[in-house]
């Protein structure tokens, strides 16, 4: 009789132990299923962000670098060597920066920090001499030979609150 009663007392809580984990597991596997969930929607919308900040790019436009194709010459030199162009006319004598059009007023020089090449003709830059900072909106143009000409178009520096 204790041998039967021992018996069922260690099935019950056999059942009741097993019942416990696999409660916990369910639960464990909603609560994943929910963060899945959520991270899928969340990838979907930097995707789509992505995209939408990828269309006023020189990478996103097609028409552009079949511009530079048609020229005969090779995007993945010919980008890296715009922005370069840019950044080496940061390394200058005296107060004037040969294309922004603001001296620095600060002690610091004036500099183009940001370069976004938006087609085959048109650039956004980024400028600041550590306190004041503005943008840049420059043509340039590419000879047959490779030679690249930045023409500043329109600047502006914003104000200090």
């Amino acid at each position: 009789m204790y041998l039967f009663i021992f018996a069922v007392l260690a099935i019950i809580f056999q059942y009741s132990n097993s019942k416990n984990i696999i409660d916990k597991y369910e639960k464990d596997i909603n609560t994943f299923k929910e963060k899945i969930s959520k991270l899928e929607d969340d990838k979907k919308a930097l995707n789509d962000k992505i995209y939408d900040l990828s269309y006023f790019t020189v990478d996103g436009n097609e028409e552009a670098l079949t511009y530079f194709e048609d020229k005969g010459l090779d995007t993945e030199e010919l980008l890296p060597k715009l922005k370069d162009g840019l950044l080496e006319m940061n390394v200058y004598d005296g107060v004037d920066h040969p294309i922004i059009s603001y001296a620095s007023m600060t002690d610091s020089k004036i500099m183009i920090d940001q370069i976004k090449i938006l087609n085959h003709k048109w650039i956004l830059a980024n400028f600041t001499d550590g306190k004041h900072w503005g943008e840049l909106f420059i043509n340039y143009d590419v000879s047959d030979e490779g030679e690249i000409t930045y023409k500043l178009s329109d600047y502006f520096l914003y104000p200090i609150n």
